[in-house]
């Protein structure tokens, strides 16, 4: 993906905002590089990236570049691997939010008839609150749950004829696998999904499609770039938009930093075009994915991306081999009667790793052989001989928001 020309000034403008601004990063990261003599696609490609270690050195308004006089929100990442992250917003940052997240409605179909089922957190997190002010903008109601309460989730979705639900994909399975149980699917009104916030396979999908009867939308952003609501796909195919007049998106090889050509997959890295409170450039946000050249049926030319096949700080290696989620949810869903909800415990015994793959199992089907039949898979499109563990559905824990699925116990 080329950058435009007015995208290019906006790349520059915001460089020289940053570097300008008293203690922000910027100001010593870019201490040696004339910002004027960058004058073509190549010269951007060479500044170096911002790293997510680097926000959190410059800890807590490090990488603020206006006056507190300015900042009228902050929110936070969750801290839960380090340092938090604190992103600071301006007014006109959180009305760019809110346009980008009404588009999302917009291209999934949504309107200001809908009534939007809000169950991802709110406070310093970014989602409830995005979610909420890009329905307020849309005009359509806002149903403001937060996550939790699952008996009080279902009620107000019945009573109030919920028909848009906005979750992890943990929770609205976790949802979906509760209106089942208790019989009331008659009861529910629902159309539409837009899931957000953690990755999510082929298998979980269908699951969530099928019980909720819904048609489901990926949302995609992150914390460090206004928050979910920067991209989604649309009703005619399964990649996602990108809101290129706020952000430019380039996808790079994660060892080498190499930028890739357009529809090979590699990690995604963004910089914010008008970002005023927490500009970013070049910044590595670790998703994987791969811009998808060919222009979609829906007629919109915003840039599209492919879903989200995993993290480059995801992998882990046991016994040689390197292991990323994407792979296991591939192995799993291939086979008949495998359902959608893993976990892999890796440990390290005798001198050896050990790899456990628990994964539910739908009734019917001889535990055994289902066993048997992931572990050929997964030696096979993997490389790798584990443990397979066949379990009823519903024995792995489910969670309110992202669901952990990987437990290194090595170290």
């Amino acid at each position: 993906m080329k950058l435009s020309e007015k995208q290019f000034e906006q790349v520059i403008r915001q460089m020289k905002r940053a570097k300008a601004f008293k203690g922000n990063l910027y100001e010593k990261k870019y201490a040696d590089i004339d910002i004027d003599s960058i004058k073509t696609q190549e010269d951007f490609e060479k500044i170096p990236f911002t790293e997510k270690d680097e926000l959190r050195s410059v800890y807590p308004l490090g990488i603020q570049a206006v006056p507190d006089s300015e900042i009228v929100r902050i929110h936070s990442s969750s801290g839960t691997t380090g340092t938090p992250i604190i992103i600071p917003y301006t007014k006109k940052d959180v009305e760019d939010w809110a346009i980008q997240f009404c588009r999302c409605y917009e291209t999934a179909g949504i309107t200001k008839e809908d009534r939007i089922h809000i169950t991802p957190g709110y406070g310093l997190w970014t989602a409830g609150i995005g979610f909420q002010a890009g329905c307020e903008r849309l005009g359509a109601m806002a149903i403001p749950m937060g996550p939790g309460n699952t008996d009080k989730q279902i009620k107000m979705m019945i009573d109030l004829k919920s028909t848009v639900l906005c979750a992890t994909s943990s929770y609205a399975l976790l949802l979906a696998e509760e209106i089942e149980k208790r019989g009331v699917r008659n009861q529910i009104h629902l159309k539409k999904g837009v899931i957000g916030s953690e990755r999510w396979g082929d298998t979980m999908r269908k699951r969530i499609a099928n019980e909720l009867g819904v048609e489901l939308f990926d949302i995609y952003g992150l914390t460090e770039i206004y928050g979910p609501g920067i991209g989604i796909n649309c009703t005619k195919d399964a990649p996602m938009h990108i809101w290129d007049d706020y952000i430019y998106l380039e996808i790079i090889d994660p060892k080498t930093g190499k930028v890739l050509p357009d529809g090979e997959n590699g990690e995604i890295v963004i910089t914010t075009l008008v970002k005023e409170g927490a500009p970013l450039i070049r910044y590595r946000t670790h998703d994987l994915s791969r811009i998808i050249p060919e222009k979609c049926s829906c007629g919109m030319t915003y840039p599209r991306i492919d879903r989200i096949i995993g993290r480059s700080d995801d992998m882990v290696k046991v016994k040689g081999v390197n292991i990323y989620p994407g792979q296991i949810e591939d192995v799993l869903k291939h086979i008949e009667g495998v359902s959608s909800e893993y976990q892999v415990m890796i440990d390290h015994m005798n001198g050896k790793d050990i790899m456990t793959l628990f994964f539910e199992m739908d009734l019917g089907y001889s535990k055994k052989a289902l066993e048997d039949a992931v572990g050929a898979e997964f030696k096979t499109k993997v490389g790798l001989t584990i443990v397979p563990m066949g379990v009823a559905i519903g024995e792995l824990p489910r969670s309110e928001k992202k669901s952990r699925r990987i437990f290194d116990n090595r170290y």
